[in-house]
């Protein structure tokens, strides 16, 4: 597991097994935004704002960096050659992806407010949540080798709203669409299981 400790302006990243076991320092510092895996678990991907995104090898400490200004992360496609970011608010609002192998970051959907984007299982789409009237919308897009596929569908409606944000990002949904875990302001989460018709 992944977690970041946040004070004074920066931030420091830990991993550890999932039973808190062989807990260590990898990489940190100022201006820290989002923290991801690789696909193969050898490597964490790490977005800062202001220095750009870097390959942080978990083998070796070193680091490289992958690309000066694209997004922040949220997911890795499982063959590793992609990364999927976004950007909430602002003139570049939407759903990124960096290539791993030559650092391009590609505009995939301009506008869309959203904080994060989750592959499937078997790369061949992703699911990204948009609020809506009183509800989020879950949206299915088809995705292969760094290209889109058709257009969005919606996957899941949820029939209430949840913040998308909330001192970072305030939810999760997993990689088969049955599950959604998602904070509120009342300084507690939920957990809401979905179903596909």
């Amino acid at each position: 597991m992944i977690f970041v400790e946040v004070g004074n302006g920066k931030g420091e990243v830990y991993i550890a097994g999932a039973d808190g076991s062989g807990l260590r320092q990898a990489m940190g510092g100022s201006e820290l935004e989002t923290v991801i895996w690789s696909s193969d678990q050898k490597s964490l991907y790490v977005a800062y704002s202001k220095s750009g995104v870097w390959k942080w090898n978990l083998d070796d400490s070193t680091s490289k960096k992958l690309s000066e200004n694209c997004s922040d992360l949220s997911d890795s496609d499982p063959k590793g050659d992609y990364l999927l970011g976004t950007i909430i608010a602002g003139e570049k609002t939407g759903i990124y992806e960096l290539s791993v192998v030559d650092g391009k970051c590609t505009p995939l959907l301009k506008g869309v407010e959203t904080y994060n984007a989750t592959f499937t299982h078997d790369g061949k789409s992703f699911f990204y949540p948009v609020v809506s009237r009183g509800q989020v919308l879950i949206y299915r897009q088809q995705w292969a080798a760094g290209k889109l596929v058709g257009s969005q569908q919606i996957a899941v409606t949820v029939p209430f709203a949840f913040p998308l944000t909330y001192r970072g990002n305030a939810y999760d949904i997993s990689r088969d669409l049955s599950t959604l875990v998602y904070a509120r302001n009342e300084v507690h989460a939920d957990l809401y299981l979905l179903s596909q018709k």
